[in-house]
């Protein structure tokens, strides 16, 4: 991973252009990897979480459907 910065999830949400609650709910899921730091916080490494999504993408034919 080239990019070490951690986002925490608005900044995130910024950056991937994404819904916050989605991004927290696919966290919560366990289906993008994060650092739950308590409860409430959590830090994203950008690169991983847009390798994640590719690879949800891909399970779904890439077209969403």
């Amino acid at each position: 991973m080239k990019n070490k910065t951690l986002y925490n999830l608005h900044g995130l949400a910024i950056a991937l252009r994404l819904p916050v609650k989605w991004l927290a709910e696919q966290a919560e899921a366990g289906n993008i990897p994060c650092l739950f730091i308590d409860k409430r916080q959590m830090r994203f490494n950008i690169d991983a979480v847009e390798k994640a999504i590719a690879a949800m993408a891909e399970k779904v034919g890439g077209d969403g459907k």
